[in-house]
């Protein structure tokens, strides 16, 4: 039976639009050639965690400054680094540096966009962290007195040898009261006044295509855990990759007892891709 997703909250100002209706379906099973994919993945994804190699601390050669940006990406960016007195680059290299930006941008247009208050102080955890690059960017808009990222894959082997949790360590070690912790999110049971997940696991294609098994895919157990660690007044900021994705992941949050507050699409990027949509939940009262 589709499901009939329903835009709730305030009006969208900026570069922000609404997202309408979209109707959706789950696929019930998995191809032939899924599983094999799965299953070969699901090899490495064990070793690594068997093996847990690390190299220790990697840490990327700082930018200074970035060079070969547009007009708009130079203006955008100088708005960022006033606002919240950051400049990403002289701790890391050009990409990374640009892509914390973006972040920070995205966070900074969806809470126009949902008028809510700016959030200081609190405890903040984000799911599938990868190796967490993008903690400084979220330490810079949440400014929390705890900031924890969590990720399932932490022990994956890059090809220069160093793990996702030796950049995680290399990225965060400058940030306060910043941690990483290699697990399963649906196992972390600790409040947290924001939860944040970029890009979160709702549909086969994208798991496969981050060569990871999908046992890995269980947006139930993914959204009930992000309800039960939520207080009444807490946060869960999810960001998809456009509205089918975004319209799918609504769907399961509001199966596990999680009420939309608002929905933007963000139409400007300061990369270059399609626009993303980000969302805002809280725990139902019902």
């Amino acid at each position: 039976m589709p499901i009939t997703v329903v835009e709730q909250g305030p009006p969208v100002h900026d570069h922000a639009r609404s997202v309408p209706e979209t109707p959706l379906g789950f696929p019930r099973r998995y191809s032939f050639g899924q599983t094999l994919r799965s299953r070969y993945h699901a090899f490495w994804y064990h070793l690594g965690k068997r093996l847990a190699w690390s190299r220790g601390i990697y840490r990327e050669r700082p930018a200074e400054r970035l060079q070969h940006l547009s007009g708009i990406q130079q203006e955008r960016m100088a708005s960022l680094r006033r606002r919240f007195r950051v400049r990403f680059e002289q701790r890391v290299e050009q990409l990374t540096a640009l892509k914390r930006y973006d972040y920070l941008d995205i966070l900074a247009q969806a809470w126009s966009a949902w008028k809510l208050p700016h959030p200081t102080g609190g405890v903040v955890q984000d799911i599938g962290s990868s190796n967490f690059w993008y903690a400084a960017a979220l330490h810079a808009f949440f400014r929390p007195t705890e900031l924890v990222g969590i990720e399932v894959e932490g022990h994956r082997i890059y090809i220069n040898g160093y793990s996702r949790l030796d950049y995680a360590h290399g990225y965060i070690e400058d940030l306060p009261n910043t941690t990483f912790f290699v697990g399963d999110y649906t196992c972390y049971h600790r409040p947290a006044d924001v939860v944040t997940a970029w890009y979160p696991f709702v549909t086969p294609d994208p798991v496969l295509a981050w060569r990871m098994p999908l046992s890995v895919l269980d947006p139930i157990a993914l959204f009930s855990r992000v309800a039960h660690n939520l207080p009444p007044h807490g946060l869960f900021i999810m960001v998809n990759q456009d509205r089918k994705e975004a319209a799918i992941a609504a769907a399961w949050c509001e199966q596990v007892g999680l009420a939309r507050y608002g929905s933007c699409e963000i139409a400007a990027s300061l990369r270059p891709r399609l626009p993303a949509v980000a969302s805002c939940w809280r725990r139902s009262h019902t």
